[in-house]
Protein backbone atom coordinates (compact mmCIF):
# COMPACT_ATOMS: atom_id res chain seq x y z
CA UNK A 1 0.00 0.00 0.00
CA UNK A 2 1.49 3.10 -1.16
CA UNK A 3 1.32 6.64 1.72
CA UNK A 4 0.03 9.85 0.43
CA UNK A 5 2.24 12.01 -0.78
CA UNK A 6 1.89 15.07 1.33
CA UNK A 7 1.99 18.82 -0.89
CA UNK A 8 3.82 22.32 0.85
CA UNK A 9 3.36 25.42 -0.12
CA UNK A 10 6.58 26.81 0.20
CA UNK A 11 7.69 30.65 1.45
CA UNK A 12 11.34 32.05 0.96
CA UNK A 13 12.57 33.79 4.21
CA UNK A 14 15.91 36.18 4.39
CA UNK A 15 17.78 36.78 7.34
CA UNK A 16 18.86 40.34 6.76
CA UNK A 17 21.61 41.38 9.10
CA UNK A 18 22.75 44.82 10.33
CA UNK A 19 26.00 46.03 10.68
CA UNK A 20 24.97 45.51 14.32
CA UNK A 21 24.42 41.51 13.60
CA UNK A 22 20.72 41.82 14.75
CA UNK A 23 17.82 40.90 12.19
CA UNK A 24 15.22 42.49 10.63
CA UNK A 25 11.91 41.15 11.69
CA UNK A 26 8.23 42.30 11.27
CA UNK A 27 5.38 42.42 13.04
CA UNK A 28 2.29 40.02 12.04
CA UNK A 29 -0.76 41.74 11.83
CA UNK A 30 -3.73 40.74 14.11
CA UNK A 31 -5.34 38.46 11.75
CA UNK A 32 -2.69 36.21 11.13
CA UNK A 33 -2.58 33.14 12.31
CA UNK A 34 0.98 34.19 14.10
CA UNK A 35 -0.08 37.00 15.61
CA UNK A 36 1.75 38.08 18.78
CA UNK A 37 5.05 36.57 17.11
CA UNK A 38 7.55 38.19 14.53
CA UNK A 39 8.48 37.26 11.23
CA UNK A 40 11.18 37.45 8.98
CA UNK A 41 10.67 39.42 5.47
CA UNK A 42 9.77 37.17 2.56
CA UNK A 43 6.39 34.84 1.29
CA UNK A 44 5.24 32.42 -0.79
CA UNK A 45 6.10 31.21 -4.12
CA UNK A 46 3.61 32.29 -6.95
CA UNK A 47 2.17 29.69 -9.27
CA UNK A 48 2.91 31.40 -12.31
CA UNK A 49 6.79 31.46 -10.98
CA UNK A 50 7.33 27.69 -11.01
CA UNK A 51 10.98 28.20 -13.40
CA UNK A 52 11.30 31.86 -11.56
CA UNK A 53 15.10 31.24 -9.95
CA UNK A 54 14.22 31.60 -5.59
CA UNK A 55 16.66 34.67 -5.42
CA UNK A 56 14.32 36.27 -7.79
CA UNK A 57 11.33 35.49 -6.28
CA UNK A 58 13.25 36.09 -2.78
CA UNK A 59 14.17 39.73 -3.72
CA UNK A 60 10.19 40.40 -5.04
CA UNK A 61 9.16 39.37 -1.63
CA UNK A 62 11.73 41.66 0.28
CA UNK A 63 10.57 44.99 -2.08
CA UNK A 64 7.14 44.56 -1.69
CA UNK A 65 7.52 43.76 2.24
CA UNK A 66 10.48 46.04 3.43
CA UNK A 67 10.10 48.54 0.49
CA UNK A 68 13.55 49.84 -1.51
CA UNK A 69 16.42 48.83 1.03
CA UNK A 70 19.69 47.69 -0.80
CA UNK A 71 20.67 44.36 0.54
CA UNK A 72 22.77 41.17 -0.86
CA UNK A 73 21.64 38.03 -0.41
CA UNK A 74 23.83 34.21 0.16
CA UNK A 75 22.33 32.22 -2.49
CA UNK A 76 22.59 29.01 -0.63
CA UNK A 77 19.81 28.34 2.05
CA UNK A 78 20.94 28.62 5.35
CA UNK A 79 18.38 26.65 7.11
CA UNK A 80 14.91 25.20 7.15
CA UNK A 81 11.47 24.76 8.91
CA UNK A 82 7.95 23.85 8.77
CA UNK A 83 4.49 24.36 9.92
CA UNK A 84 0.82 23.47 9.32
CA UNK A 85 -2.00 26.36 9.13
CA UNK A 86 -5.20 25.98 9.82
CA UNK A 87 -7.38 28.52 7.85
CA UNK A 88 -10.73 29.61 8.18
CA UNK A 89 -13.33 26.45 7.57
CA UNK A 90 -10.82 24.14 9.48
CA UNK A 91 -8.65 23.65 6.57
CA UNK A 92 -4.84 22.80 7.01
CA UNK A 93 -2.28 23.88 4.64
CA UNK A 94 1.41 23.07 5.29
CA UNK A 95 4.33 25.47 4.32
CA UNK A 96 8.26 24.30 4.23
CA UNK A 97 10.63 27.47 4.90
CA UNK A 98 13.92 28.01 3.15
CA UNK A 99 15.91 30.33 5.09
CA UNK A 100 18.18 32.77 3.32
CA UNK A 101 21.30 35.36 4.99
CA UNK A 102 21.53 38.56 3.54
CA UNK A 103 22.89 41.94 4.39
CA UNK A 104 21.25 44.82 4.94
CA UNK A 105 23.46 47.89 2.99
CA UNK A 106 21.05 51.03 3.39
CA UNK A 107 17.66 52.14 2.60
CA UNK A 108 14.44 53.23 4.70
CA UNK A 109 12.29 50.07 5.98
CA UNK A 110 8.78 50.54 4.78
CA UNK A 111 6.57 48.08 6.27
CA UNK A 112 3.55 46.80 3.79
CA UNK A 113 0.14 46.26 4.79
CA UNK A 114 1.31 42.61 5.47
CA UNK A 115 2.51 43.59 8.67
CA UNK A 116 2.12 46.26 11.37
CA UNK A 117 5.65 47.58 12.37
CA UNK A 118 9.24 45.91 12.48
CA UNK A 119 12.62 46.17 14.70
CA UNK A 120 15.91 44.41 14.82
CA UNK A 121 16.68 41.96 16.66
CA UNK A 122 20.11 40.38 18.09
CA UNK A 123 19.35 36.76 18.28
CA UNK A 124 22.28 35.38 20.75
CA UNK A 125 20.45 38.12 23.37
CA UNK A 126 16.64 36.95 22.81
CA UNK A 127 14.76 34.37 24.27
CA UNK A 128 13.61 32.78 20.60
CA UNK A 129 10.63 31.47 21.61
CA UNK A 130 9.32 34.41 23.26
CA UNK A 131 9.48 36.28 20.28
CA UNK A 132 9.26 33.48 17.48
CA UNK A 133 7.06 30.30 17.01
CA UNK A 134 6.51 26.87 14.53
CA UNK A 135 8.46 27.11 11.67
CA UNK A 136 10.21 30.30 11.62
CA UNK A 137 11.28 29.61 15.39
CA UNK A 138 12.25 26.15 13.79
CA UNK A 139 14.38 27.71 11.24
CA UNK A 140 15.85 30.48 13.33
CA UNK A 141 17.13 27.65 15.93
CA UNK A 142 18.92 25.30 13.37
CA UNK A 143 20.21 28.69 11.75
CA UNK A 144 21.81 29.39 14.85
CA UNK A 145 23.00 26.40 15.75
CA UNK A 146 24.86 26.20 11.80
Amino acid sequence: MRKAKDLYQVSLKLLLKNKKGEILVLNHRRDSAFFGFYDLPGGRIHKDEFKTPLLKILKREIKEETGNVRFIVNPVPVAVGRTAVTWAKGKEAHFLFLFFEGTYLDGKVTISSEHTGFTWLNLSKTNLSKYFTRGILEGIKMYIKH
